[in-house]
């Protein structure tokens, strides 16, 4: 299930459009209702869509890169006439009279949009088992978390239902699914993909991003996504750079850090599987370098008093004419948000350029970070507080502690499969640059996944079970 193989079965005429879509729904049909990764399956409209699209390739006229594919959307993200329930009871009937702007350009390029994705409600939550529709369980163990927000785009995509996905990302709800899945999940430089027409968690801090089963694929989804949008005011006007044009070059020389900050407090299968990557990258020359980052301890304070003060200003109404219809968890969350002072919110946006620049520095050193995705493996379904070494955390503070800092900073982050546990869980890795160094970022994590056959692995390991 890869992108760039249906592109090239469909032009060479070797696989329509309308198969492409009735085997995702077969695999939907089949898999999802142990997997819960579909809040919304529009067959109805696919199958129109695949109809129209063979019509115009049976007369040489291919609409864009992805003419004819099934790609599925996170339900957070608007879809004219498709329902759009941000998981929440609150908009459990809601269909967008347009869609956003991240779906015309899919559909732009070619794209029959499958269905929309399970969310953790309102986008607020890592986990994501607290919808309304019900949790999203992981493709690889029924009993798991697929990690959240993005949950079913996540799920959807590692259990094989499409080959391709769209989420978003407000503290690592691309990368922690994509972990928790063993799929690729990118969250872009800030200002990269327009949100326009998401509904929005927090407004400086949210992005949107693919997921998908490889590198190449990720780059392919980016191209499309990417560019600037006038409708969205956080979008950066700036030329759009061919993001796979790296895939493919020799890594030798180049330097990745490995700062000490993600690495306090990890589960010791993860420390392994990263520590593994490390040796895999210097036999193919890439030089690693131990790095000192301080300011991440004040970054990550900051991204916590950003997400609960905008999360807040986002959903006044919502608490205030909608409490009984919300899932108890995400309303206790959004109460204790309420708490954020004013002036602690203002000081964080204060330091921001400048804790961002700090953060950069980094690069003047090295040309990427190499850490850890998530520093605990999928936990249970329901679970709150887990066990690392002899500490005690929550669930939420894990999973989200690696990930945060570059949505408050905005730089491009990378997660990417590297291995399996001894359980058969997937183990993500990180990759993290300075902002618009999207390419480079592709480049290491391609050379990373030739030489390390995770794809191949899963194959194996999911045929055996």
């Amino acid at each position: 299930m890869t992108l760039t193989s249906f592109i090239q079965q469909i032009k060479r005429g070797e696989i329509s459009s309308v198969e492409l879509v009735e085997v995702s729904l077969d695999k939907i049909s089949e898999i999802d209702p142990a997997c819960n990764a579909f809040i919304t399956v529009a067959a109805k409209g696919a199958r129109k869509a695949a109809i129209k699209m063979d019509k115009e390739a049976d007369k040489g006229n291919f609409k864009g890169q992805l003419h004819g594919i099934p790609i599925a959307v996170k339900d957070m993200i608007n879809t004219r006439e498709i329902r759009t329930t941000m998981g929440s009871q609150v908009y459990e009937n809601h269909y967008p009279g347009m869609n956003a702007e991240v779906v015309n350009k899919l559909e732009n390029a070619g794209a029959v949009i499958i269905g929309k994705t399970n969310t953790h409600e309102f986008a607020y939550g890592p986990t994501g088992d607290r919808s309304f529709f019900g949790a999203c369980h992981n493709p690889y163990n029924r009993q798991k978390i697929s990690g959240g927000s993005s949950s079913g785009s996540g799920a959807a995509v590692g259990a094989g239902m499409v080959a391709g996905a769209i989420g978003t990302d407000t503290g690592g709800s691309v990368r922690i699914p994509a972990s928790a899945c063993g799929v690729v999940g990118m969250k872009p430089t800030f200002g990269l993909v327009s949100k326009a027409g998401a509904f929005p968690l927090a407004y400086t801090l949210d992005h949107i991003g693919p997921m998908t089963n490889t590198i190449r694929d990720n780059a392919l989804l980016l191209n499309i996504i990417a560019g600037y949008d006038v409708h969205d005011p956080h979008s950066v006007l700036r030329e759009v750079q061919d993001y796979s044009g790296r895939i493919g070059r020799d890594v030798s020389g180049l330097k990745i850090g490995i700062p000490d900050w993600y690495f306090e407090r990890i589960e010791e299968e993860v420390k392994e599987t990263v520590e593994s990557c490390v040796k895999l990258y210097e036999q193919m020359g890439v030089q690693v370098k131990r790095v000192h980052m301080p300011v991440l301890r004040d970054i990550a304070n900051a991204q916590i008093v950003t997400i609960q003060a905008e999360a807040t200003a986002v959903h006044q109404e919502t608490l205030r004419k909608h409490k009984e219809e919300l899932d108890e968890e995400v309303y206790d969350r959004l109460i204790a948000s309420q708490s954020i002072k004013g002036y602690e919110y203002v000081q964080a946006q204060i330091n921001r350029r400048f804790l961002i620049d700090e953060y950069n520095l980094v690069f003047k050193e090295v040309d990427a970070l190499l850490t850890p995705t998530l520093p605990i493996l999928p936990t249970d379904i329901g679970q709150r507080e887990v066990q690392i070494g002899e500490e005690t955390e929550s669930v939420r503070s894990a999973l989200l502690r690696l990930t945060s800092p570059t949505n408050y900073t905005g730089n491009p982050s990378l997660s990417l499969p590297y291995g399996l546990s001894k359980g058969g869980l997937p183990i993500g890795v990180q990759l993290i640059g300075k902002h618009w160094s999207e390419g480079l970022l592709y480049q290491l994590g391609f050379a990373l996944e030739q030489a390390a056959g995770f794809t191949e692995r899963v194959r194996k390991y999911n045929s055996r079970t």
